[in-house]
């Protein structure tokens, strides 16, 4: 074991929560250290061949250490991120607000009660500061070569349904400052530079956001806040996992992480034995997300006896869920252009909507273009049908001694006229499910008990909506498989480590920082007491960025 290195502040996982504090706080002078286990993704380097895609993924013991991290639990199915920039490497750039109403107090739900200890006045400022830092842009619709079929196709479906639609800011760069939308355009570097120092351009509606942006179009977090940070001090360390957590002498906290070589990857590697290495601080900041954190104090709950018994409560997938429209009557084409544009929205119960019902938001989505091949792959009995006719008037036109030697048209007619893949759709909804799921471990693992029982009439609904919506534009609808086994995926997991107004009702308070525990702050999604109802990235930034002014304020600045 190494010897111990002191800083001011620690901050384990590079997300949306980490990326901000670490930016703040080595702004103002501090000795700051980012512990990321995974590592970093320079514009050019995600995973595009299936072979590439095959080593995507996340697990260090078999030589794993790639981009995907998929979780599987009882009920539920989570996706996250492992690399420099957290969630924002394969999130789909949606920066929407929690709505006001949404900020509920003392709300009850079976078996508990939904409480937030802070207000949309508290964010709106922070709000602000993210969405200037992250560049915030709406889809460029109107713009010339940014019209594309699903946008159009989701605001008249909204239309016809009688739902709010609105374009959703996106951490996308469409046009640079004071330039017209335009494509492949080179962004220019801000103040403090390019942690990678590769060039970037302007978004070409690719359709890859969800897989990485290889053309640095994405406003990710390393091309800002983490950027930010280095300029400013911050020692950024990537391939380092955390595994030990602990308060130490002098009112600071022992960090223990391992560190996963760029030599270990491609080979199964006994990953408890690795050299362990130790920092020290006085502030340590938990944002390892939202199973990362949770993990971590659960794993070492030992060391923090005076734990809030709220440890592992309140958590909810946020409302996820994902369904898929086909064979829609005009063109879709779901791979051209960014993932997400757009957003239809159903009001809840608090917002003046039926009596009983929880708000949700359904979204346009997309895919990469080798995708509609898969697509189009995927439908045998066409494609045997078009292979037969190729081979059969090939035959006939031998036997038959035909002189016509262009034969463009007959490989036309095989490939098909792609109907399939570009008249489809997937929808994703988002919004406020019960969270009443419960972490803890079992024999060493994270486990959450987790059902959609309790949020069915959320569910029920927000498909309801997905249907109507594809109704509109005369597709068929068909609803993600794992429903009908009672399982959903979620791309947005929050809770485990709820803030709330006391140790009784939350592990955190209004700031992130633990009850019991001063110096130690929880800023990711773990913190949330219930669904944010909307993408959270947005609101896990604000938070984060609030805590890092209460840090500041209270005695953490530099001297």
């Amino acid at each position: 074991m190494t010897a111990t290195e002191e800083f001011d502040v620690v901050v384990v996982g590079s997300g949306f929560g980490g990326s901000v504090s670490a930016f703040r706080l080595a702004e103002a002078g501090l000795r700051v250290c980012v512990l990321e286990r995974g590592k970093p993704y320079p514009p050019g380097s995600f995973a595009r061949t299936p072979a590439d895609v095959s080593r995507a993924f996340w697990d260090p013991s078999k030589g794993l250490q790639g981009l995907f991290d998929i979780w599987s639990f009882e009920g539920i199915e989570g996706v996250v991120s492992s690399g420099l920039g957290g969630g924002s490497l394969i999130y789909a750039n949606v920066l929407l607000r929690k709505p006001e109403k949404y900020f509920v107090t003392h709300q009850p739900f079976t078996g508990g009660y939904e409480e937030w200890p802070i207000t949309r006045a508290d964010l709106d400022p922070h709000y602000d500061a993210a969405e200037k830092m992250l560049n915030a842009q709406l889809f460029p619709e109107d713009a010339p070569g940014f019209g594309i079929p699903k946008t159009a196709a989701m605001r008249a479906a909204a239309q016809t349904i009688g739902r709010e639609f609105e374009l959703t800011p996106l951490a996308v760069t469409f046009a640079n400052e004071g330039e017209p939308p335009m494509q492949a355009q080179p962004i220019p570097d801000p103040y403090y530079g390019n942690i990678y120092g590769l060039p970037r351009t302007t978004c070409r509606l690719s359709g890859e956001c969800d897989m990485g942006c290889n053309y640095g179009s994405k406003n990710t977090l390393d091309h800002n806040y983490l950027s930010a940070a280095k300029y400013h001090g911050a020692d950024i360390r990537t391939r380092s996992e955390v595994r030990a957590l602990e308060p130490s002498d002098g009112g600071r906290y022992l960090v223990t992480y391992v560190e996963h070589t760029e030599e270990n990857e491609g080979r199964p590697t006994n990953t408890r034995k690795l050299p362990r290495r130790l920092v020290s601080a006085k502030r340590v900041v938990l944002a390892a997300g939202t199973f990362g954190s949770p993990y971590l104090l659960l794993r070492n709950r030992s060391a923090f006896k005076d734990l809030s018994p709220a440890l592992g409560s309140r958590f909810c997938g946020n409302g996820d869920l994902l369904g898929f429209m086909l064979d829609a009557r005009g063109e879709l084409d779901p791979s051209n252009g960014p993932v997400i544009t757009s957003a239809t929205k159903v009001p809840d119960e608090l917002e003046g909507g039926p009596k009983g019902q929880r708000g949700f938001i359904i979204e346009d989505a997309g895919y990469p273009q080798f995708v509609n091949w898969l697509v189009e792959g995927a439908t045998v009995g066409s494609n045997l049908k078009r292979m037969l006719r190729f081979a059969l008037n090939r035959i006939m036109a031998r036997l038959g001694r035909d002189p016509r030697s262009d034969i463009s048209a007959d490989v036309s007619a095989l490939i098909g006229d792609g109907r399939m893949s570009s008249h489809a759709l997937p929808l994703l909804g988002m919004g406020r499910d019960v969270p009443d799921g419960q972490m803890s471990l079992r024999d060493g693992w994270l486990e959450i008990d987790w059902t959609t029982k309790t949020s069915q009439s959320y569910f029920d609904s927000a498909q309801d909506t997905m249907k109507a919506i594809s109704a509109a534009l005369g597709a068929d609808f068909h609803p993600n498989p794992l429903g009908l086994l009672h399982r959903v995926i979620t791309v947005h997991p929050l809770g485990g480590c709820p803030m709330g107004n006391d140790p009784r009702q939350g592990v955190v308070d209004g700031y992130g920082e633990v009850f019991g525990y001063p110096g130690l702050f929880v800023l990711d999604g773990s913190a949330m007491p219930g669904p944010v109802g909307v993408n959270p990235s947005l609101t896990i930034a604000a938070f984060a960025d609030r805590a890092a002014d209460h840090i500041l304020s209270t005695g953490g600045a530099a001297s």
